[in-house]
């Protein structure tokens, strides 16, 4: 039962470009105390500013979801938070050299594999869990997310574009971590071919490519190999959303129900409910007989990695 905090076995480092500013990235994840949470640090600076990953310290949400402090800031976190926050890691520092974490496939699957590398160590500080107790719902315009108070963490999604590829599709995911890894975590990010050249104007998808986005036509996915899931498109979104959950700092039983979110309303969602303390409750738990006492079903992260022999 994974009631205690959880950071790294030791670092572990990558590189690769920036899906927004086509820019060489490095990325070492360290591990980290109790209590710190997640921790980005902009190594490339003079002085390495520090931005803890929460909700309050977003600063951006168009096509990705960054966090900034002090006029310092790294873009598109999502992916990475996703993959921590799938994987049950409070707390790690993550030390990027450069604007933009790196994005790497398109998907959290090389976040996984990076932290899996590391191991996982469980720490002796039990975890605060967010519990929802009173409905919540935030709308804008046919774009809304409903949460249900729930004895598990469960996360029901819709999304309805206008192509016939992405049309009506919804995936439930029962949280557990390996379900995580195996249903979400390898969900690329995908775009349309016909906004490309915009984006590009815009200093946007610099670095996008068919390496590491599904791109798609008006009738068809261009990616050689296809899809890796018949529904990724609504898969990713679901990626998306538990990185952006990530952002509240601690990891949350409910039900949220998402019609058509992104990051703008994933992140209006967030401030709201951190605002209406009506809404939930934080507990936290010395020992499984405490989680079964309170009639909760904690999210399963995975099984923490064997020492060596």
């Amino acid at each position: 039962m994974d009631y205690r905090q959880r950071t790294l076995r030791s670092e572990v480092s990558c590189t690769g470009i920036g899906l927004h500013s086509g820019a060489k990235a490095g990325l070492t994840l360290k591990p980290a105390p109790p209590d710190t949470g997640i921790r980005f640090i902009r190594r490339d600076l003079p002085e390495g500013t520090e931005i803890q990953a929460v909700n309050g310290n977003v600063t951006d949400t168009n096509l990705s979801t960054s966090v900034g402090r002090n006029g310092t800031g790294v873009s598109t976190v999502e992916h990475l938070m996703a993959a921590l926050y799938g994987l049950g890691i409070d707390n790690v520092s993550v030390e990027v050299d450069g604007p933009e974490v790196p994005i790497m496939d398109g998907s959290s699957a090389p976040f996984v594999f990076l932290i899996k590398s590391a191991g996982i160590r469980e720490q002796k500080s039990p975890k605060r869990f967010l519990v929802i107790r009173k409905r919540f719902r935030v709308e804008e315009g046919n774009r809304s997310i409903t949460i249900h108070p729930s004895h598990e963490l469960k996360v029901t999604y819709t999304i309805d574009f206008n192509h016939p590829l992405l049309q009506n599709q919804t995936y439930e995911l029962r949280f557990s971590g390996g379900d995580f890894v195996r249903e979400i975590s390898r969900a690329r990010t995908f775009g349309f071919l016909k906004d490309i050249q915009l984006l590009r104007d815009n200093g946007l998808a610099m670095g996008g490519s068919l390496d590491n986005a599904i791109v798609i036509d008006d009738f068809r996915v261009l990616n050689e190999d296809g899809l890796r899931y018949p529904d990724e498109f609504v898969r990713h979104k679901i990626l998306d959303f538990l990185g952006d959950l990530a952002l509240l700092g601690n990891p949350v039983i409910g039900h949220f129900v998402v019609e058509k979110s992104g990051h703008f309303l994933n992140q209006v969602m967030l401030r709201e409910l951190i605002r209406d303390k009506k809404h939930w409750k934080i507990c936290s738990f010395e020992d499984p007989e405490e989680v079964v006492e309170n009639r909760l079903r904690i999210p399963a992260f995975g099984a923490l990695e064997p020492l060596p022999a």
